[in-house]
């Protein structure tokens, strides 16, 4: 089998213009997928990064410690609709407290706390897309 290194560069150009964290190319018997910044719950994060799992949660602040989103997915406040929030501002948390869930490909993945500490700033809204390592919320 031969590759065509065109059409892995043109697809790789596509990600960048349109700002893109993966695109598939198939054609007949062929299927090229080409992605940057692919991380899952089942996948380890390349090398190169963060080696310690603490360090990919947990980041120090001028004003706080930040707790981020390990994955990709969208950020929820309550466990459920209409139920009591996992955090709210001044609120003390202990570690290991789930913050929030962030659901990736209908799964729900819990983000425990690294840190005892209290909620300084909540800095995404429930229900809003996030990206791996974005800050969810600041604790002091």
């Amino acid at each position: 089998m031969k590759i065509n290194k065109k059409i892995i560069k043109e697809l790789s150009d596509y990600l960048k213009e349109f700002g893109l964290t993966e695109l598939e190319y198939t054609d007949k018997d062929t299927k090229i997928k080409v992605s940057k910044n692919n991380f899952s719950v089942n996948n380890p994060a390349p090398s190169g990064y963060e080696s310690d799992p603490k360090s990919k949660i947990q980041k120090k602040t001028k004003s706080g410690s930040d707790i981020t989103s390990p994955i990709i997915g969208t950020a929820y406040h309550a466990p459920e609709p209409g139920a009591k929030k996992f955090v709210e501002i001044g609120k003390k948390i202990k570690k290991g407290d789930t913050v929030m869930i962030v659901e990736a490909m209908k799964t729900m993945n819990h983000v425990p706390s690294t840190i005892d500490g209290v909620v300084k700033e909540v800095c995404v809204e429930d229900g809003q897309p996030v990206e791996f390592g974005q800050t969810l919320i600041v604790l002091e």
